[in-house]
Order: C-alpha cells, then sequence, then structure tokens
C-alpha cells in the first residue's frame, strides 16, 4: 500500500513538473491570465476613478476580475492536450486520478501566482481598504482553491468539444456562481474590518464547496478522460 501511494504521488508530481516546464516554454495560461487581469483592472480605475464606490462594489469587481481572467487560461491544461494530440500518451503515463492531481495542483499555483499580481494591484488602484486580513485572505485561498477544483473538470469537460474557448465561461458561470456570491460577502465583510467568528459562515460555505467539487471531479474525471 505505501509503494501504490508512494507511486502515485511521484506521477502527480510528474504530471504538475510537466505543466509547468510547458508554461515555462510557452507562458500561454500565464500571460492570458495576467494580462487580462491588469488591462481590465487598469480600464475599471480609470473608468471608476471620478466615482465613488461602496466596498461591496468593489469586493464584487474584485472577484469578476478573478473569474474572467481564470477562464481565459485555466483550461488550457486540457486544451493544449487535445490540440497537441498528447493527450493518448498522458492517459498511457499516469492513472486519471493522478493526471486529474497534476493537473488541479498547476491550475491552484497559476491562480495563486495571478492574485500575488492583481490583489495587491486591485486595492491600491481601486483604493480597497482591508481591515482584517486574516479573514480577507482566508477567504481569498479557499475561493481560489473552489475556482480550481471547478475550472480543471469544466476544462477536461471543454477540452472534448468543438468550441473551447467560449463554452467554459458559459458552463462555468452556473456552477461557480454560489462560490463568487460567497466570495464577494466574505471579502465585503473584511474590508469592513468584521471579525473573524463572523466570517465562519463563509468559510464554512467554501470549504463545503471545495469537498463537493473535488469529490465530484474526481468521479467525473475518468469518465471525461477516457472518452
Amino acid at each position: 500500500m505505501p509503494n501504490k501511494f508512494s507511486n502515485w504521488v511521484t506521477k502527480v508530481i510528474a504530471i504538475f513538473n510537466k505543466e509547468i516546464k510547458s508554461e515555462l516554454r510557452t507562458r500561454y495560461a500565464l500571460n492570458s491570465i495576467l494580462m487580462f487581469s491588469v488591462v481590465t483592472l487598469t480600464a475599471l480605475s480609470f473608468t471608476v476613478g471620478q466615482f465613488s464606490l461602496t466596498n461591496s462594489v468593489k469586493s464584487a469587481l474584485l472577484w469578476i476580475i478573478l473569474f474572467f481572467s481564470s477562464m481565459s487560461g485555466l483550461a488550457q491544461v486540457f486544451i493544449k492536450e487535445e490540440e497537441r494530440k498528447t493527450a493518448l500518451m498522458l492517459k498511457l503515463a499516469a492513472e486519471p486520478n493522478a493526471i486529474f492531481w497534476g493537473k488541479f495542483l498547476f491550475n491552484l499555483i497559476l491562480l495563486l501566482l495571478l492574485e500575488i499580481v492583481t490583489v495587491p494591484l486591485f486595492l491600491i488602484l481601486l483604493n480597497l481598504p482591508v481591515q482584517n486580513w486574516g479573514l480577507f485572505l482566508l477567504i481569498l485561498i479557499l475561493g481560489s482553491i473552489g475556482l480550481a477544483s471547478a475550472t480543471t473538470i469544466l476544462g477536461a469537460i471543454v477540452s472534448k468539444t468543438n468550441v473551447k474557448g467560449s463554452l467554459l465561461t458559459v458552463l462555468s458561470f452556473p456552477i461557480l456562481l454560489p462560490l463568487l456570491v460567497i466570495g464577494i460577502q466574505g471579502t465585503k465583510s473584511a474590508v469592513n474590518g468584521a471579525s473573524f467568528s463572523s466570517g465562519l459562515g463563509e468559510i464554512g460555505f467554501l470549504f463545503s464547496y471545495i469537498v463537493i467539487m473535488l469529490t465530484a471531479s474526481i468521479l467525473l474525471f475518468e469518465i471525461v478522460w477516457l472518452e
């Protein structure tokens, strides 16, 4: 059993490393999400700079930027396998479960890198002071995990279709809508200085969302991937 588990972990790490090396060569996904987020953020700062927006609106804008930025790049982990005709080789190299976790970890790291750049710029350009940093960062991390898990399985589904780009956003929005709503509420609470205990409802929801989404993704991925 330990040997089997260590072999599985090795394959997950190998898939993750493959994605990192591939991204370092092309930088397609990273450039896509960074350019989209920076351009959108810059346009927003110039557009709404003359208006006085509430913290609720600014919190919503932050998650909207993260949502559409992730849609522009995270699905590429599966789409590029189909376009390069390497999906069959990947199926022979590792079991579906290991492939999913390797791709998911890559998407999560990519999303966190996006947030390291985007979130500070957003807070500065839109003048959004955060009163409770602990709650703010926890909501952001949990929301990112949920966003990466949903995007990974949806990217696998979309990669099997002919209209890959536009279909991902259409499919993902109703699935990610609860996460976005709770993420906005939790961010607003953190910005307004709410106590950590008052945000336990949002934290519990996001944690439950992650568990449900990862469980459903693992159960569905093998069927989708081997189709």
